[in-house]
């Protein structure tokens, strides 16, 4: 067995050992190897001054058992785990080693097990987060997928964690631009869940990827999904929250961004929705730069001092006529008929002036002439 399939295996035993995302974690990697602490929680060559917690200890009894238990459901699921050092391996996540614990999570993930084809490394080279209200309106769910549409559109991976609302929207924007997404799950990644999202997350799987830091087959549980939003705010270049109440477990995806150095940003609801109400504070307090839209996003995401986009704006017929003939126009009238004499006076322009303009304006069908005078015929304002 060579030394880097050694030490995919150790890092796979030890998450069977310890919860991922345990904060001591990182420290004692940082000083011995997964095979040496594997040996140590088993019982075996001790390391001084490590006291093993009681509950890795009794996670050690069958190790064995669930190893194997572990590969062979991950072969049935069709899984496959990756772990630091591996070409897949997204170097942005090991700035997790260096960030302080929130919410009693930190730490580079020890591995991920990935559904799907897609290479993560390349997937998340220019991805960003799109998170939210599990419960959200109508208009947080438009603007999550037009986000995720918009931003796949301009070549980015959209990043989110499966749920209900905001997270699914997202996805769902990204699939629909048929381009790739990644869903982070905060069980087994062989686990559809929710299970109403199995059609979801197996379309995810084809064109994106699934991927998880729990071992196959294990369940969803409150403290799982703080863990999995640090992986999702670690994997992306920028977080957005799109809907976050005062005490949204979304804000906490935004902290870990924040806390990391990546760009945050928060999309603003009416001012008296209390479903925006964590995203408008997080905008007020300095944690987010609101943005509106998928073009204000990637302005924010290319960093201070790019070339401002500027958006297209469509020229009306108005635009196009020459000034004479815009100037003509302001002196008439729907339904009042006016005369050219009239005209000219109103406006400021010669009678000569104002009698070429209406011709240009008559074979432009936008008046017509009433008796001895004209009236406006249709709008010429609009694109």
């Amino acid at each position: 067995m060579s030394h880097a399939t050694e030490t995919s295996r150790d890092r796979l035993a030890l998450c069977l050992l310890v919860e991922p995302g345990d904060p001591r974690l990182p420290e004692l990697l940082a000083a011995h190897e997964p095979g040496r602490l594997v040996s140590a929680i088993r019982g075996g060559r001790g390391i001084p001054g490590l006291t093993v917690p009681q509950a890795w200890g009794e996670r050690a009894h069958d190790l064995d058992q669930r190893l194997a238990q572990c590969l062979d459901r991950a072969g049935r699921n069709n899984l496959r785990w990756i772990v630091p050092g591996d070409p897949e391996w997204p170097a942005r996540l090991d700035d997790l080693d260096h960030v302080d614990p929130l919410h009693g999570t930190t730490g580079a993930p020890l591995g991920l097990w990935l559904r799907g084809t897609g290479d993560l490394a390349e997937l998340t080279a220019r991805s960003v987060a799109i998170v939210g209200a599990r419960s959200c309106t109508t208009y947080g769910a438009e603007c999550a997928s037009d986000l995720g549409a918009d931003l796949t559109d301009a070549g980015w991976t959209v990043v989110s964690g499966a749920a209900y609302g905001i997270d699914a929207c997202a996805h769902r924007g990204a699939l629909a631009m048929a381009g790739p997404t990644v869903a982070v799950l905060a069980c087994g990644a062989d686990i559809d869940y929710p299970r109403s999202h199995s059609s979801l997350l197996g379309r995810i799987a084809e064109e994106g990827l699934v991927i998880s830091e729990q071992p196959p087959g294990q369940v969803p549980m409150r403290p799982r999904f703080l863990s999995r939003n640090r992986i999702i705010a670690a994997l992306s270049a920028g977080t957005v929250v799109v809907e976050a109440a005062v005490r949204s477990g979304s804000l906490n995806t935004l902290h870990r961004a924040d806390q990391l150095g990546r760009v945050t940003m928060a999309l603003p609801g009416p001012v008296t929705s209390v479903a925006s109400g964590g995203a408008h504070a997080a905008v007020r307090d300095g944690r987010a730069v609101l943005v509106t839209n998928g073009r204000e996003v990637l302005q924010e995401l290319r960093g201070l001092g790019a070339e401002e986009p500027v958006a297209p704006v469509a020229l009306t017929e108005l635009d196009r006529l020459p000034a004479a003939a815009r100037t003509t126009l302001d002196g008439l009238d729907w339904l009042a008929v006016r005369s050219m004499a009239q005209i000219a006076r109103d406006v400021g322009l010669t009678a000569r002036e104002v009698r070429a303009a209406l011709a240009l304006l008559e074979r432009r069908e936008l008046v017509a002439r009433q008796g001895e005078g004209w009236v406006l015929l249709r709008r010429a304002d609009t694109a």
